[in-house]
């Protein structure tokens, strides 16, 4: 029996919760229910901007808190707005790398957002699922607040040219992309900033780590090395596996109460 004092749960979502880039299992969000039924109180947190964590969730737990972009958009009461965006002087010196290495990109804004990576690339398969955004031009972006390169002629040194700009990177190897955001935006630098400090953490790649790290439990989903010192548990990456350990917070939480 666990013995936690956090009641507040923070789920990433892709290879966390849903394994096919659209969907949640079915016994994973039953296992979702019944921690919020217990008190819970529930917050996703993603690399994906807000616009495309709602149709992942369909509609489920409308109270809960979203943090999308790793931290950058924060979503309370249904009311979406950026935490950080790019300054015009970072974002100009980050355009000058994207251009030497010849990048390709995924850039967000709030909610609308710039692409001019191939029609072919998966990332496509994750981008406004719902048809709920504008594809515009990047100079129609008001703000930017997070921007993925898909493409370059050199990964490694688009990912070391943002490195040297102070910005927060997360080069993806497994997936050869590079995720860019502003400096010091993390998810878990979004969660202090609403005032939630004890919580339990579910998570599976690079940009997690922060997330994990401070957490009363740190559960790694999958095989991800860079989680290994700062998780607490690890369970595999399937639907049953994660609906399993999400019920053990509800058993714990009803033997706190």
């Amino acid at each position: 029996m666990l013995d936690l004092h956090a009641r507040t749960a923070v789920f990433d979502i892709d290879g966390t919760l849903c394994f096919d880039g659209r969907t949640i299992d079915d016994r994973i969000l039953a296992a979702i229910d019944a921690c919020e039924r217990d008190g819970c109180q529930l917050v996703f947190a993603s690399a994906r901007p807000v616009r495309d964590l709602l149709p992942v969730l369909d509609g489920a737990f409308p109270t809960a808190t979203l943090i999308g972009g790793n931290g950058s958009l924060v979503s309370v009461d249904g009311t979406v707005r950026a935490r950080a965006a790019f300054g015009p002087v970072e974002l100009g010196a980050l355009m000058e790398a994207v251009e030497r290495y010849e990048a390709t990109y995924l850039a967000d804004g709030p909610w609308d957002y710039a692409y001019t990576g191939p029609a072919s690339h998966p990332i496509l398969g994750r981008v406004d699922q719902g048809g709920l955004a504008r594809r515009v031009d990047l100079a129609q972006l008001d703000q930017v607040v997070k921007l993925l390169v898909v493409g370059a002629s050199d990964l490694a040194g688009v990912a070391d040219a943002g490195r040297g700009l102070g910005l927060m990177v997360n080069h993806h190897l497994e997936e050869a992309v590079v995720d860019f955001a502003p400096a010091a935006t993390t998810k878990w630098e979004a969660l202090v900033s609403l005032g939630i400090s004890e919580y339990v953490a579910f998570g599976n790649d690079i940009n997690d780590v922060e997330l994990l790290r401070g957490a009363e439990r740190a559960v790694r989903v999958g095989a991800h090395p860079s989680l290994v010192d700062v998780a607490h548990v690890t369970v595999p990456a399937d639907p049953e596996s994660v609906a399993a350990e999400i019920s053990l917070l509800t058993r714990a939480g009803r033997a706190a109460a």
